[in-house]
């Protein structure tokens, strides 16, 4: 068996099991090393009923007291039964598993294993799993897997097929050059995969995970510096001189810029009109004004009669993007026409767009990635703006840029990333940043409460809803979990929908859901049909909804302070006072200290020095920056260290073997270019 062979050629993998990995984006022997555990399941010695603690998971070993009885409520069966371990009592419930009763009999002692939760004076045990006590002996201190699956696929089946691929991998050299393993100390690549799939011990994982984190930088910057090499020698074609657009349209806002705004505004007029082609990220905090210095230069191309385009990350925010220029456009009596180009057009209205595209007749085009299929011909364009930079790939930025002849490169990034490791991050572009905030914005006031404060909570909600304003609600879940103590977004929906008043609409949002249906779902908030929307972070990168004035976020504690700042930028848009209030579930003194200091700031460039302060090595789950940048397993705050090392190795490389043909990077070309040719796009989180 080799990294190719195709998934149905691992033993016990047949055509149905086949199609359920597929929907996982699993085709072969390499895509299913790369599909890492998201977390991981220790099964701990077994413990006295009476040291038994509500919410968590634990084992305890005891004989069934009472036998099993099975009742059914609203078309679910819920099998009942007691457990002694002669210090006390505990009641174990399953739910849809009838079968229990007759293969587990009073009398019989089992080690039963999973959540606790207080009914009355009693401790119950929710759909518990059984084990014999030498099965659940075999498993206590090790790391079990937990895998993202779909329906129909069970983390047995996922397990046995990884171990099935590590048993018969080939032996085979590491990729990575010896000098670069002995001083980064890192191990061996196939050592590092069986690692992160079944764990030895916490020192293992921490540094399999490590090596991975390390190659996942390694290879987005060895892309990123030839990207940048290239762009050095690109000749501007398209000079852009102003003609009066930008300044007509900056005398019409109704508030001045501020000085960080007409500072970075000259920095792109200057790259617009300069020898070389613009290559420019604006990097500035929710609110600083980005927005505004991207409709400017999208104006000043067209005023010299050429096309510019403006990628966003969903459909909401290019429609509200797309009617915002519009709005400006007929304010100011530009003769400038744009179109809206997105995925769920119909085929009659892309045929349109594509002709007035094509044609020139279209000077400003907005849209999501359709913007970068092939049917989107351009006359000639000269500009390329992408908002929100970290939801794209550098070969998405690279095809679009493709589009005209070599056109000027202008990207967005609200987040937070400290200029050290930006510098680093976004190596082909010059940076700018905006450090300041509207003098008229009011800063949210923030507080971080313990789950006590819930009920206030909600009742505050209901008075911001009462004054005509709407609030977000953001659980790390979307669905519930035997393993994960957090709250998940289908039933904290539910739960608001029992605590509010019945007028009030609650609705729903997460990952899983088709874009379709969270386009729709994020209309009707925009419009006020959804007053409370309870969502994952999806909603991190949204629409502008002015009149949002309430941010809460549960278990605020497994996020990073990045992304909490970000989510946190998703209020405060408009002229009422906004608020964020922050639940720590859990009482770990770290996290509140962590936690606290989002009370005392709303600077997201210093609350990003802090998160990177307060990292430490053996923090791999929990508080990950999710989608920050797109690498599978490395955060750039947790592994700013790491980021800093695999650029210090890539600038070697690069400069002792600019084409990776000295025979110790054989295998790292080889390597490079089979992630290349798998990726189609060079995004990060390359795997191995």
């Amino acid at each position: 068996m080799n990294l190719d062979s195709p998934i149905d050629s691992i033993k016990g993998i047949g055509p149905k099991t086949k199609q359920l990995f597929s929907k996982l984006g699993i085709e072969n022997a390499q895509d299913l090393l790369n599909y890492f555990p998201r977390s991981y399941d220790q099964y701990q010695a077994p413990i006295s009923i009476t040291d038994l603690t509500e919410g968590e998971i634990a084992a305890v070993e005891g004989r069934l007291i009472s036998p099993i009885t099975n009742r059914y409520f609203k078309g679910r069966c819920i099998s009942t039964a007691s457990c002694s371990d002669g210090n006390g009592v505990i009641c174990l419930n399953w739910y849809n598993m009838p079968y229990l009763k007759s293969s587990l009999k009073a009398g019989m002692t089992f080690v039963f294993r999973g959540r606790l939760k207080k009914k009355g004076s009693r401790m119950l045990m929710e759909q518990a799993a059984v084990f014999q006590k030498d099965q659940y002996q075999s498993r206590t201190s090790t790391w079990q897997p937990i895998y993202s699956l779909t329906k129909g696929l069970t983390e047995k089946t996922v397990q046995k097929a990884v171990r099935e691929v590590l048993r018969n991998l080939p032996a085979s050299t590491d990729y990575l050059p010896e000098r670069e393993r002995t001083r980064y100390h890192l191990c061996g690549c196939t050592e590092a995969i069986s690692q992160m799939h079944f764990p030895q011990n916490q020192e293992k994982l921490i540094e399999a995970r490590r090596r991975l984190v390390f190659d996942e930088f390694l290879f987005f910057l060895l892309r990123l510096r030839t990207l940048k090499e290239h762009k050095q020698d690109l000749h501007n074609a398209f000079h852009i001189s102003p003609r009066g657009a930008a300044d007509k349209l900056i005398a019409s806002l109704p508030y001045e810029l501020t000085s960080a705004q007409r500072r970075v505004w000259a920095d792109i007029e200057r790259d617009l009109q300069g020898d070389k082609v613009m290559a420019r990220l604006i990097q500035g905090d929710v609110g600083s004004g980005k927005t505004i210095l991207a409709v400017l230069a999208l104006f000043e191309t067209a005023e010299n009669g050429y096309q510019a385009a403006l990628m966003a990350p969903t459909e909401v925010l290019a429609r509200q993007h797309y009617q915002t220029i519009q709005a400006l456009i007929a304010q100011n009596d530009f003769p400038f026409e744009v179109l809206c180009l997105t995925g769920s057009m119909s085929a009659s209205e892309k045929r349109l767009a594509y002709a007035k595209m094509e044609s020139g007749k279209a000077s400003i085009i907005v849209g999501t990635h359709a913007l970068i299929q092939d049917k989107a011909i351009y006359h000639n364009l000269a500009l390329v703006i992408t908002d929100e930079q970290h939801r794209f790939g550098v070969r998405q930025r690279e095809t679009l840029g493709k589009k005209g002849y070599t056109p000027h490169t202008l990207v967005m990034s609200a987040t937070p990333i400290p200029r050290t490791l930006a510098v680093i991050l976004y190596g082909d572009l010059d940076i700018s940043v905006l450090n300041e905030m509207p003098s008229e914005r009011l800063p949210i006031k923030n507080c971080v409460v313990h789950t006590g404060y819930r009920p206030k909570a909600y009742a505050f909600i209901e008075s911001e809803v009462r004054k005509g304003h709407q609030a977000y609600v953001i659980c790390p879940m979307v669905y519930d979990s035997d393993i994960v103590d957090s709250e998940n977004v289908t039933d904290y929906a539910e739960t608001l929908r029992e605590n509010l008043a019945q007028d009030i609409c609650v609705g729903c949002m997460h990952g899983r859901m088709k874009p379709d249906e969270k386009n729709e779902i994020m209309e009707r908030f925009l419009h006020n049909e959804i007053q409370v929307l309870v969502s994952t972070t999806v909603v991190e990168v949204g629409v502008n909804v002015p009149n949002a004035t309430v941010m809460m976020v549960e278990n605020a504690q497994r996020f990073g302070l990045a992304q909490l700042h970000q989510l946190r930028g998703r209020v405060g848009r408009g002229a009422a006072q906004s608020y964020c209030i922050f639940i720590q579930t859990d009482k770990n003194e770290a996290n509140q200290k962590r936690l606290d200091i989002l009370n005392h700031s709303n600077d997201g460039f210093e609350i990003a020095a802090q998160d990177l302060k307060l990292r430490g090595p053996g923090d791999i789950f929990g508080t990950r920056q999710s989608g920050l940048m797109n690498f599978q397993l490395a955060d750039i705050y947790q592994d700013a260290d790491i980021l800093r090392q695999a650029n210090e190795a890539a600038e070697y490389i690069l400069t002792v073997d600019p084409s990776l043909s000295l025979p110790e990077h054989a295998g790292l070309k080889t390597q490079y270019e089979r992630l290349e040719k798998k990726t189609g796009q060079t995004d990060p989180g390359l795997g191995l």
